[in-house]
């Protein structure tokens, strides 16, 4: 074993030397494998070499990594299980010269055993990255102000998440059961970038409305689970299959100061509707009570998508973000394929009657002078950017917020226009009942990072600390920034500044001198990454880790893809990513879950890219039409793990009248994962990346299911710590949503699982949780 180890650190500690890395493991090689060729020759000396080089290896690993637990044990672990063999076999290499054999070898073998089985024990603890310095009451909710139903995908326009409710409270949450569990009968079929499961359900009064991967809907009863009616629009897509909400609509309620409200009564069928967004890009209105299509809208039920758009091959225009609910607007993005080509669909938005199904307005991002259909014969502009995330509505500021994305392809942008630039990776506000811009604030300028904006802005009145509040917009990044703006102008309320960034040299290309930066709120996870980041279940792909960074060209979160090996901190996945954020308005406090995964990148001149290229989500993607494509690939260890030191996934709270971070927790554990993709059925709370939303609730509580182990948790939203947590049949990425039954009265917790995405297990469950009956 000595000898094994002392060559490897020693033939890769060389090469890292030559890079200009760390020269620890060359020597350290050398003295691991000098001493495994004594101990082979039973000679005393052998051990003595190793011991003195732990105790370097003991001074040298705080120096470099901090007394951080996770990076030290990267570095000592190893050494400190070969120390123990060592301290043991001693008093035999000694006896074999013919000396006495001597105590004090089994005692020092007893002191590092004792300090491995705590480090051992140290792995199942969790350890907060940044703890509460105060705690935070909570206000009970006032009677008669309970929350009634959850009709947005973020429970209210203002994608808030928030539930006031406190039925279900810090003091009961241990008692949490599960009350029901429901079947869909739709199970994704494949990982990565094919069919997930996302979904959070609506509830309108005693039914909740789920939607599958592939678009079917179903209707449950809400205290039971049972299934009312069902309906499949038969939708199809080679890819990117996903629901990840449905719209809700009801004619008959006075629902808010309606966006170009007709004048004409509903009928009494279809008076409340469901919209549901399909994979091939339909858009079909049904019925609450029955399921059934409403002929009112569309055609027979039915709105299509690709009308104006063009071309549309299959899987290069689809729906897979709920639509919005703007008054009596329903209004849509799409999600356009990344890096086929240029010139792929339009990025269009468009808001129709939500009882007719008639095109009231479009934006179209490259050309202000369409705004509805195209004139004959042309289509809305293609290539521009799109808004494939989840959109807002302010119904007294009358404006709905537009998170856009980039034009394609994502990593070269030699041939996009100044009207891509200017809308690209921007929160867009437009007036909602035309359409036209009001405002535009963009988060990254000339964006070659696939940086766009990727969650539903949270819309909030934060305090002004002068008694009032200002109308804020907050919205989270894949770049780990997070930006706080007046969403009545435009303008940042927390401060940000413009810093210079690294500028690139691909022929073709042009760069952005700067890029803004949200000084004035937390960053999360997006420091600039050092060698000493580098991290491994062992020393040996740490060293493998380190070895590849400096192998790396990487300059901060906006090093620029190059023809040679970069490295992307955080990666296009992020950083924040579609589930966005829930937040308490009792306490001010923002929850925010990130992930934290690398992408190494280069570009490929256009005559070396393989024929059939695609990468959907990794590999070579061809990027047609441009000089070059790209390789993309995940920044990870030789055993598949994150190369940078843990955490990879945390849950934080943001104070909005203090912009600080209030607490920050690793979140998941690798039971059902691990180094190639091996399950260690271990809780080790390291932290692993996350994709869901949260939800939080008045009685204190913060609750999220995106983990890649397989549970719902709940956390004390005051300090972060992890209260309850229920395991699940299989892995969600869903959001939890939760309502009290108007027929019982009793408050259930709802998520819907069907698999986290780096696991091959699936399901088509919804499960409910209630506090059980009292006797």
């Amino acid at each position: 074993m000595l000898v094994l180890s002392g060559l490897f650190l020693a033939i890769g500690g060389a090469y890292l030397a030559y890079l200009g890395g760390s020269w620890f493991y060359l020597p350290m090689g050398i003295a691991t494998f000098a001493s495994g060729v004594l101990v082979w020759r039973s000679k005393p000396a052998g051990a003595l070499l190793f011991g003195a080089a732990f105790i370097v290896a003991l001074i040298w690993a705080p120096i470099d990594a901090g007394w951080n637990f996770w990076p030290l044990v990267s570095r000592l672990f190893v050494f400190g299980v070969l120390a123990l063999l060592v301290a043991l076999a001693y008093p035999g290499l000694r006896r074999a010269t013919g000396v006495p054999a001597g105590k004090a070898a089994f005692a020092l073998a007893g002191l590092i055993a004792i300090c491995l089985a705590i480090t051992g024990v140290n792995f199942f603890l969790p350890k907060s990255v940044i703890e509460a310095d105060v705690v935070a009451g909570v206000i009970p909710v006032a009677p008669g102000a309970e929350q009634k139903n959850w009709l947005h995908w973020g429970n209210t326009t203002a994608g808030n998440r928030f539930a006031a409710l406190d039925q279900i409270n810090k003091g009961n949450v241990s008692q949490l059961k599960l009350a029901w569990t429901a079947h869909t009968g739709d199970i994704p079929q494949s990982t990565g970038s094919g069919a997930e499961d996302q979904n959070t359900p609506l509830q309108v009064g005693d039914t909740l409305y789920v939607c599958t991967a592939y678009g079917k809907v179903v209707a449950l009863d809400a205290d039971t689970g049972a299934q009312r009616w069902k309906y499949d629009p038969k939708g199809s897509a080679p890819n990117w299959q996903r629901c990840r909400g449905l719209g809700y609509h009801d004619a008959s309620a006075a629902q808010s100061l309606s966006a170009n409200a007709a004048s004409d009564a509903a009928p009494a069928a279809c008076s409340k509707r469901i919209l549901l967004p399909t994979i091939d890009a339909r858009l079909i209105a049904l019925d609450t009570a029955t399921g059934e299509p409403c002929a009112d809208f569309g055609e027979r039920g039915i709105v299509d998508l690709k009308v104006g758009m063009g071309e549309v091959k299959p899987g290069y225009y689809q729906q897979t973000s709920t639509p919005l609910i703007a008054g009596d607007l329903v209004v849509v993005g799409g999600r356009v394929a990344d890096n086929f080509s240029t010139g792929e669909p339009p990025g269009v938005v468009r808001a129709f009657n939500v009882r007719s199904g008639e095109l009231v307005w479009a934006w179209d991002p490259g050309n202000a002078a369409i705004t509805k259909l195209p004139p004959q014969g042309q289509t809305y502009t293609r290539g521009t950017p799109n808004v494939w995330s989840a959109m807002s509505y302010d119904a007294q500021l009358d404006t709905i917020y537009l998170p856009t994305g980039n034009a394609t392809p994502d990593f070269f942008g030699g041939t996009r226009t100044a009207l891509d630039d200017k809308y690209s990776s921007s929160i867009v506000a437009v007036n909602a009942k035309t359409g036209q811009v009001r405002w535009t604030f963009q988060t990254t300028h000339h964006d070659l990072w696939d940086f766009d904006l990727p969650a539903q802005p949270l819309l909030y009145d934060i305090p002004d600390g002068k008694g009032g509040t200002l109308p804020a917009l907050a919205q989270v990044t894949k770049q780990g920034e997070i930006f706080l703006i007046n969403r009545v102008t435009g303008q940042p309320i927390a401060p940000v500044e413009e810093r210079p960034v690294p500028q690139g040299n691909v022929p073709g290309e042009r760069y952005s001198p700067t890029q803004p930066f949200s000084v004035g709120m937390p960053s999360i996870g997006n420091a600039t990454l050092h060698e000493s980041d580098m991290w491994g279940g062992t020393v040996f792909d740490q060293l493998l880790c380190r070895i590849e960074f400096k192998g790396m060209r990487h300059e901060g979160v906006y090093t620029p893809p190059g023809l040679d090996r970069s490295l992307q901190f955080p990666g296009s996945l992020g950083g924040m990513n579609w589930g966005s954020v829930s937040v308490d308005p009792t306490t001010n406090y923002m929850f925010v879950n990130d992930m934290r995964l690398g992408l190494a990148n280069y570009m490929i001149p256009r005559a070396a890219i393989p024929k059939g290229a695609s990468g959907i989500e990794m590999g070579v993607v061809p990027q047609e039409g441009t000089p070059f494509g790209a390789m993309r690939e995940r920044f990870l260890s030789k055993a598949g793990i994150p190369c940078q030191k843990p955490p990879f996934g945390t849950m934080s709270a943001i104070d909005l009248k203090t912009r600080k971070l209030v607490w920050q927790v690793p979140v998941g554990t690798v039971q059902d994962t691990g180094p190639m993709g091996i399950r260690m059925k271990m809780p080790i709370p390291i932290g692993m990346p996350t994709l869901g939303a949260s939800m939080s609730t008045q009685s204190g509580l913060l609750f999220f299911a995106g983990t890649q182990d397989f549970y719902l948790r709940a956390f004390d939203s005051a300090t972060g710590k992890e209260i309850w947590k229920q395991r699940l049949p299989v892995g969600s990425q869903s959001g939890p949503m939760t309502y009290i039954s108007p027929k019982t009265g009793k408050q259930y917790i709802v998520v819907s699982a069907g698999g986290a995405r780096q696991s091959p297990d699936r399901g088509d469950y919804v499960l409910a949780y209630a506090l059980p009956d009292k006797k």
